[in-house]
């Protein structure tokens, strides 16, 4: 991994977990509202989405949606419905290979790959026709993007930024799309580290699905998304080892192992490795002993390391452990629809000398119910290879989708 040159807004107050959600459910602010230079059929079919999804009842229980996973279970089941109904992706066909149109489907990276290939080659949502979609689609990859252009130790990303430029100016000069909304019902699915900062400027009305969902970098509640980091390895089958031991026969309290990225994981270390038995804190660890302790632990932390994000948050879920996000000023994925507090604790990286308390004061009865939250949770977080419904892929849509239909303009 290449360390993070990007810029962050370190002067930022920590903002807790229950105030994102406040944030992400406000009203979007009006200089993110998108001004059509003319209206299309499309635009009408957004604004009828949007009336019908704020206006819809609010409904029980039903065999596919538990209420306590959900921030709103009504308001989520029909938008995702008027999606499926409605929703069309024009994809741009141009961009040169590997930056464009390349799977990369392996790796810590992998997410932005799955998703493009799903999209492209595997749902029914692109449109050929530009004129019926309501959504379009800048079709690169973050990490191809830095394997083929950075200059190892240049630090610098000038290159790079000029280069995604330059394609914007090119579909700008060969369409009209771009122009009638100034890109704002342009979207794109970034993992790497360095996507905030390569798109910072000239894609900034865009639509940006971001592993990197970091407040201090600039990402905005009504107009960006957060993208599931998924560490995905050669020939791997998503469901292979899914799920973990029941409740009572996790015999660790918490557990985290990883390379020491960043600052916060040398302070986790500092404070509990080979402190507490029931703590299993430790650096790198292989991955058959790292997957049977997260098997084997009631918590899992997944502590930053250069940036916000980490594959942790999906494996924890896969393995039905209860993820613990340590991790000050991230913006967890599909925030705008997962009530995450039914399945996760947030602790600020303040507390870390106080985890073990924090971890120990949950009653045992919340923490099986979180453990039997998470495991109904994770048909979110799982990719199929052919894309089921809720499954990981329509989450991300979903929040790309919902995104856009909220930045209609009456």
């Amino acid at each position: 991994m290449v360390k993070t040159m990007s810029l962050k807004h370190e002067g930022m107050r920590v903002v807790p977990y229950s105030e994102m959600k406040t944030m992400s459910f406000q009203n979007t602010p009006s200089y993110l509202l998108i001004k059509q230079q003319w209206p299309s059929f499309a635009d009408q079919e957004l604004l009828n989405a949007k009336s019908e999804i704020e206006n819809v009842e609010s409904a029980q229980d039903d065999d596919d949606l538990l209420t306590r996973l959900y921030r709103n279970v009504s308001v989520f089941k029909r938008s995702y419905e008027l999606m499926e109904q409605t929703l069309k992706v024009y994809v741009y066909e141009e961009g040169e290979r590997p930056i464009f149109h390349e799977f990369d489907l392996r790796g810590i990276y992998a997410s932005e790959g799955w998703f493009m290939k799903q999209l492209t080659t595997k749902t029914k949502f692109v449109t050929k026709d530009p004129s019926k979609a309501h959504l379009f689609y800048l079709p690169f990859g973050s990490h191809n993007l830095e394997h083929t252009l950075y200059a190892p130790d240049s630090h610098t990303l000038t290159n790079l930024i000029e280069y995604l430029n330059s394609y914007i100016n090119f579909i700008k000069g060969r369409y009209p799309f771009w122009n009638r909304t100034c890109g704002g019902d342009h979207f794109l699915v970034a993992c790497h580290d360095w996507a905030p900062e390569e798109t910072r400027h000239h894609m900034a009305n865009c639509i940006k699905s971001l592993c990197n969902a970091d407040l201090r970098e600039g990402f905005l509640f009504g107009k960006d998304t957060s993208l599931p980091e998924t560490y995905m390895r050669p020939n791997q089958d998503s469901l292979r080892n899914i799920g973990g031991k029941a409740p009572s026969e996790r015999s660790i309290l918490a557990f985290f192992a990883g390379q020491m990225h960043g600052d916060v994981r040398p302070t986790l270390l500092k404070f509990w490795e080979d402190k507490d038995p029931s703590m299993k804190i430790l650096g790198y660890v292989k991955k058959r002993q790292y997957m049977r302790h997260m098997k084997n632990s009631r918590y899992c932390i997944c502590a930053r390391g250069y940036e916000v994000n980490s594959p942790r948050v999906v494996e924890a879920i896969t393995y039905e452990c209860v993820p613990v996000i340590i991790s000050d000023n991230f913006v967890v994925p599909f925030l705008e629809t997962l009530n995450w507090e039914s399945f996760a604790v947030f602790v600020l990286e303040k507390d870390i000398p106080n985890l073990k308390n924090i971890l120990e004061s949950i009653p045992e009865k919340r923490y099986t119910e979180m453990h039997e939250n998470v495991k109904r949770v994770q048909r979110h977080f799982i990719w199929h290879l052919n894309p089921q419904k809720y499954d990981i892929f329509h989450m991300i849509l979903h929040s790309i989708w919902y995104t856009r239909v909220f930045r209609s303009r009456h």
